[in-house]
C-alpha cells in the first residue's frame, strides 16, 4: 500500500532540489489560473451590473409605443405618429384582466431652475401608478396623488441627480423650483436607481402629474395625448396574454379593421432585458473558456518538465526499484510531484487573479465580482491538469527496467 504522506514529502523534497525549474514549471499554471479568475470576475461583474440595471427598470413590463408615419413612401419608426391617449391607458387598466397597473407618460426636456442653479433634465408627466409600475420608492417626501392629476397641480418629484445639481446637500422637499419658468413645489425625492441597461442616468428626471404636463408644460396635439404607456403584467407567465389583450383593446378603440396594420406597438421589455442578461452570461463563459486555454498550456509545460526530470533521475528510479519499490510506488511519486506543483501554482494563481481583478476594477473602472465558484473551479481544474499531464511521465517512469536504470549515467 502506498504511503501518501511519505510520498508527498518525497515529492516536495524533489521539487526543492530544482527550485528554479519547479517555479518555471508552475508559472504556466499560475498564469492560467489567474487568467481564469480575472476573466470570470469581469464577466460576473458585468452580469451582476446588468441584472441590477434590469431590476431597476421594474418587473413584468410592457411598453406601448404610438404608431409610425409614412413620408415619401418611407415608413418611419414606431413613435413618430401620436396615436395614444390617457383614455387608452384607462381602458387597458379596466378591461385587461392580465394587467396589474398602467402608467401613461408624456415627457420632454426642460430647464429647471432653483435660485442661481439650473439644470437641463427630462420631465415626465405621469400618474401615481408609475411608481408601482417601475418599482420606484421615495427617499423623502410623498408621491403625488390622483387629486393632483385631476386638478393639474404644479407639484413634482425630483430624481437624485437633479437634487444634487440644484440643491446639493440641502433637503429640497417643500422648496420651489421653476420648470420652463413655471413654479413647482417639490413634494418628494425619488430613490436612487442608477444607470439603465442603455447607460442612461435614471435619476436625472422629474416626475409631475400627467395633466400638468399636458395642459401647462408641454401641451398636446390633441386632448389627452401621451407619448407612451407603460404596463405592468400580473406575472411573467401572463405577459403574452396581457400583450394580446392590450392589442385587442387598442385595435377596437382605434377602429382598426381586420386587414389594417396596428397604429401602435406593444413591446415586452422583460423579455428584451432577459435576453441581454443571457448574452452577458454567455460572454462570461466564453471569457472563462478562452482563459482556460492557458491552463492547458501550463499542463503541457508540466508534462515536458516531468519527462526531462525522469531522464535526469533514471538512476534514482532504478535504485528505488532495486530495493523493493513497486511500479505503483513510482507512478504515485511522479503523479504527486505534478499534483503538488499544480496545487501550489493554482494557489498562487488564485491570489494573483483576485488581486488582478481588484486592480482592473480600480484602473479601468470595470465592475468585477470574484465568486467562490470561480475559485473552486480554478482549483479543481488546476489539480486535474496536474494529474492528467503528470500521468504519462509517471507511467513512463514506472516502466523503466531496474537493471537498465542502474546502468544509466
Amino acid at each position: 500500500m502506498v504511503n501518501i504522506p511519505w510520498t508527498a514529502r518525497l515529492a516536495l523534497r524533489a521539487l526543492k532540489v530544482n527550485k528554479m525549474r519547479s517555479a518555471l514549471t508552475m508559472l504556466g499554471i499560475i498564469i492560467g489560473v489567474s487568467a481564469v479568475i480575472a476573466m470570470l470576475a469581469v464577466g460576473s461583474g458585468a452580469t451582476r451590473r446588468i441584472t441590477e440595471q434590469i431590476s431597476s427598470m421594474g418587473s413584468n413590463l410592457l411598453i406601448i409605443l404610438p404608431g409610425s408615419t409614412t413620408s415619401g413612401g418611407l415608413r418611419m419608426g414606431a413613435g413618430t405618429q401620436p396615436t395614444l391617449t390617457s383614455g387608452d391607458a384607462r381602458a387597458i387598466a379596466d378591461e385587461a384582466p392580465a394587467v396589474d397597473a398602467v402608467a401613461p407618460v408624456l415627457s420632454g426636456a426642460a430647464q429647471v431652475v432653483n435660485g442661481r442653479q439650473n439644470w437641463s433634465t427630462v420631465v415626465t408627466g405621469t400618474t401615481p401608478a408609475m411608481l408601482y409600475v417601475r418599482g420606484w420608492t421615495l427617499s423623502g417626501g410623498r408621491p403625488f396623488t390622483g387629486a393632483d392629476v385631476k386638478n393639474a397641480t404644479k407639484v413634482c418629484l425630483l430624481g437624485q441627480t437633479v437634487v444634487d445639481n440644484l440643491f446639493g446637500d440641502e433637503d429640497p422637499v417643500g422648496k420651489i423650483v421653476k420648470i420652463k419658468n413655471l413654479p413647482f413645489t417639490v413634494i418628494g425625492v425619488l430613490g436612487v436607481k442608477g444607470q439603465s441597461v442603455m447607460g442612461q442616468d435614471q435619476d436625472d428626471t422629474i416626475y409631475i402629474p400627467l395633466t400638468t404636463a399636458q395642459r401647462k408644460l408641454f401641451g398636446t396635439a390633441f386632448p389627452g395625448m401621451v407619448r407612451i404607456i407603460m404596463v405592468k403584467g400580473k406575472s411573467t407567465g401572463q405577459l403574452d396574454e396581457a400583450q394580446t389583450q392590450i392589442t385587442d383593446i387598442l385595435r377596437q378603440r382605434h377602429h382598426i379593421g381586420p386587414r389594417q396594420d396596428d397604429d401602435f406597438t406593444v413591446r415586452n421589455l422583460t423579455q428584451l432585458m432577459q435576453t441581454a442578461e443571457q448574452s452577458t452570461r454567455i460572454m462570461t463563459l466564453l471569457l472563462g473558456a478562452i482563459a482556460s486555454v492557458s491552463l492547458l498550456v501550463g499542463g503541457i509545460g508540466i508534462m515536458n518538465i516531468m519527462l526531462v526530470s525522469i531522464t535526469e533521475r533514471t538512476r534514482e528510479i532504478g535504485i528505488r526499484m532495486a530495493i523493493g519499490a513497486k511500479t505503483w510506488d513510482i507512478r504515485v511519486q511522479f503523479l504527486m510531484e505534478a499534483f503538488i506543483m499544480s496545487l501550489i501554482g493554482g494557489g498562487a494563481g488564485i491570489a494573483l487573479g483576485i488581486g488582478g481583478s481588484v486592480v482592473l476594477s480600480k484602473i479601468a473602472g470595470w465592475p468585477t465580482s470574484v465568486s467562490s465558484f470561480s475559485i473552486l473551479l480554478a482549483s479543481c481544474f488546476s489539480g486535474a491538469v496536474g494529474i492528467f499531464f503528470g500521468f504519462y511521465p509517471a507511467y513512463k517512469a514506472s516502466l523503466l527496467n531496474p537493471i537498465d536504470a542502474l546502468r544509466y549515467e
